[in-house]
């Protein structure tokens, strides 16, 4: 880590806010923070979050990551982690998702909740979460890293927003008194070919643990979640690189489905 007077949560935050206002990945910034000092993450990714807000973004709630056991043992942490969602991040599922929106997007498939209180008990568990929630819907999320070649510590995901793009939510939301989330399975199709399987067990046990560990979290670093936000719990199964022109659908018993298209941009050449 940078030591002396070199501030490493201000220039983490310059060097991936350039990142994305350049469009062009950057190197991993664990050089400047750690590879998993937390705390030094959350504040970076804080920083990027206010710098959001001053450019007009409005938040609309939170995602969850890292919460395939899987995936934590390959970056050798033990914990989940979270980052905000914009509105400008939401994408309808008419919509055309063009690539140049993006740097190194993958795909994976998850189970939104949308809150209908806020959740503001730092003791509340997936039991009691469950009567927060207004509805489940499926959604993809669209994950993506300003750092070059996805090269991510736990603290280079973090202080990167999670690692986060865009989320389309499917068109209708069902009541949890209607469906266990974490009996949900779920196939991911690629251009009507499965490409991803998996279910709400593999999200952290419950999709509602999930929720439940990110309002204790998000009360702790004192930004409590709050009625109407979109909470995407986490990844069902293994994500889908996107990097062509495809059509992606995701089948979740008992939720239906979600879809996205997208679309590599038309150059245009001289006349």
């Amino acid at each position: 880590m940078t030591t002396g007077t070199t501030d490493p949560v201000a220039a983490a935050f310059r060097r991936l806010r350039t990142a994305a206002e350049t469009r062009t990945p950057c190197p991993p910034v664990r050089d400047l923070i750690g590879p998993d000092d937390e705390t030094l993450a959350y504040a970076v990714q804080r920083r990027l979050t206010e710098a959001g807000v001053r450019d007009g973004r409005r938040p609309v709630g939170r995602k969850v990551g890292l919460t395939s056991l899987a995936v934590q043992r390959q970056l050798g942490v033990d914990r989940p982690d979270f980052g905000m969602l914009f509105d400008d991040m939401a994408c309808a599922e008419s919509a055309v998702i063009s690539l140049d929106r993006l740097l190194q997007p993958r795909v994976e498939a998850e189970i939104a909740f949308v809150l209908a209180d806020d959740v503001v008990d730092p003791g509340v568990t997936a039991v009691t979460v469950r009567r927060r929630v207004a509805y489940a819907v499926p959604a993809l999320e669209i994950v993506d890293s300003r750092i070059a070649g996805w090269d991510i510590s736990f603290a280079d995901t973090v202080a990167d927003n999670g690692s986060s793009g865009l989320f389309v939510l499917g068109a209708d939301g069902v009541p949890l008194d209607a469906v266990e989330p974490a009996a949900v399975q779920m196939t991911m199709f690629v251009d009507g070919v499965p490409a991803s399987t998996g279910s709400g067990e593999a999200c952290l046990g419950d999709p509602l643990e999930a929720l439940a560990w990110l309002a204790r979290t998000a009360l702790a670093h004192g930004d409590p979640l709050r009625a109407g936000d979109v909470v995407l719990s986490g990844a069902l199964g293994p994500m889908v690189r996107v990097d062509q022109a495809m059509h992606v659908r995701a089948d979740l018993t008992g939720l239906g489905s979600v879809e996205a298209t997208f679309t590599t941009p038309v150059t245009k050449g001289g006349s």
